[in-house]
């Protein structure tokens, strides 16, 4: 089958979906901050051959509506799109901020088949005791380099692109107003979703999940990293590692799969995602 694009557009945030097809029990694709449902093109195909897969945009990212950042708002997004398609209570498959969503919908839905979380546990910035193994005045320097990126970021998403900067985009990442051309999500909600306590760290809601989850975690950088902010991604990674294993111990339905991958680990590996996705779903509903 060819993707079918549609918007669900009955309700206050309209939502851009992609519907990739399939047989089988429904999979629906979550991406990360800054991404659109174009993120999974490579991935959905390798999922249908089992499942139902959907993919949608995020609010207020690709051709979905603009909207607070507010998780249970989110949430009731992604019932909209479950709901539209009689998809029941689908497995829910996120990456970064997408995996702290489907974290969120494990939560409301205990009973449901289960989530995946791709590398969506931490922001890469988040508080100075969720690093681990590095030098405590090297910690505080480089936090503050990073948060000096973040910062410049931030103030380029508040102007308009470079008629060569936004070529590098897929158009459904561009909003196209009067001032010029802008990258979505636009800047305010960016801000808001940087500074959220529960992007910055979302570990402990692992906790309360009681459907199946399996987290994935990166275990390279990602490249290109400026300056020394690459030193700071290993301790990031070692404290997921020294956090995660006290919520996940004799939990048999939460397992923890480290990937040979960076933290854009959908683009980099496609068909390791999409068996991570075929895994779980095998091990929660006893399939082969």
């Amino acid at each position: 089958m060819t993707p079918q694009d549609l918007i669900i557009d009955d309700r206050p945030v309209h939502l851009a979906i992609r519907d990739h097809g399939g047989d089988g029990p429904p999979v629906l694709l979550l991406h990360g901050l800054g991404g659109t449902l174009l993120h999974w093109d490579e991935v959905a195909p390798l999922l249908t051959g089992a499942h139902r897969v959907v993919a949608m945009d995020l609010r207020g990212h690709g051709l979905s509506g603009e909207g607070p950042w507010e998780w249970e708002a989110v949430l009731d997004d992604v019932r909209a799109v479950a709901d539209h398609f009689g998809l029941g209570t689908p497995l829910v498959a996120g990456h970064s901020l997408g995996g702290m969503v489907a974290l969120r919908w494990a939560l409301r839905h205990p009973e449901g088949p289960g989530i995946v979380n791709f590398d969506g546990l931490r922001s890469a910035e988040t508080e100075p005791r969720h690093y681990a193994g590095i030098d405590e005045d090297d910690l505080h320097t480089i936090l503050a380099e990073l948060k000096a990126v973040f910062d410049a970021q931030a103030e380029a998403m508040a102007q308009p692109l470079p008629e060569a900067h936004a070529a590098m985009f897929p158009a459904r990442a561009l909003l196209t107003t009067d001032e010029g051309v802008y990258v979505r999500p636009g800047a305010a909600l960016a801000r808001q979703v940087r500074h959220d306590p529960w992007f910055r760290d979302s570990v402990p809601l692992v906790a309360d999940v009681r459907c199946p989850a399996l987290f994935v975690l990166a275990t390279r950088n990602l490249p290109g990293m400026p300056g020394r902010v690459g030193e700071l991604m290993p301790a990031l990674r070692e404290g997921i590692r020294r956090d995660l294993p006290p919520l996940t111990a004799d939990r048999p339905h939460l397992r923890v799969l480290e990937l040979d991958a960076s933290h854009n680990m959908v683009a980099e590996q496609p068909g390791e995602v999409a068996r991570a996705v075929l895994r779980l779903s095998a091990e929660a509903t006893g399939r082969p």
